[in-house]
């Protein structure tokens, strides 16, 4: 497989990510943003262990959809998540049924 042959295979999965979010985004309530990946969640449960230096957050995501366009199966029942960088959490919009 050549450089190019690569490249536009790269960039044909990261598309179908794309679309694949713009899909799945409805089903979620929270977007979840750490320096690794980005998720997709309806919980979130977070906890700061400042008892340690430096801070250490854990999240606890349940009912998500990880961003990562190698992995097999996106939609995981449970995520747990140590970081010692920084967390965005977002509440996304209510959606009218």
């Amino acid at each position: 497989m050549s450089e190019e042959d690569l490249e536009r295979y790269e960039a044909e999965i990261e598309l179908a990510l794309v679309q694949e979010y713009r899909t799945v985004l409805p089903l979620f309530q929270y977007v979840v943003e750490t320096e690794r990946r980005f998720y997709l969640a309806n919980g979130v449960d977070m906890t700061v262990r400042d008892g340690c230096t430096p801070t250490c957050v854990e999240l606890e995501l349940h009912d998500a959809w990880v961003w990562d366009m190698y992995r097999p199966a996106r939609f995981v029942p449970h995520v747990r998540v140590l970081t010692f960088r920084d967390v965005n959490v977002e509440r996304l919009p209510e959606r009218d049924a």
